[in-house]
């Protein structure tokens, strides 16, 4: 677990994947809201067509976005939630993470 220096509490290091593939125009649209709302996170792009499996697995999902290994969107990413998401996880409040 990783701490952030000066905040008075343990913060952890949330990890947002992105699933995705090329030539996807919504998935253009997440990745560009990832990076606005995930600031100071880990993020990773993942290409599902990379792989037999991510393709059977998300096939015509995309895009997903998952944090800390919870799908929270699939498609059209809504504007907010993955702030709202990730301040909830960096803070342990994953009791209530659907009410991001």
């Amino acid at each position: 677990m990783s701490l952030t220096v000066g905040s008075g509490r343990r913060r952890h290091r949330v990890v947002v994947e992105v699933f995705t593939r090329d030539e996807c125009p919504l998935c253009e649209e997440a990745e560009v809201l990832v990076a606005k709302e995930a600031r100071h996170t880990r993020i990773r792009r993942i290409d599902v067509d990379t792989d037999e499996g991510l393709q059977q697995r998300y096939g015509d999902r995309v895009p997903v976005v998952v944090v800390d290994g919870r799908e929270i969107s699939e498609g059209q990413l809504q504007p907010g939630l993955l702030a709202r998401t990730v301040r909830r996880a960096r803070e342990g409040r994953w009791a209530d993470w659907r009410r991001a």
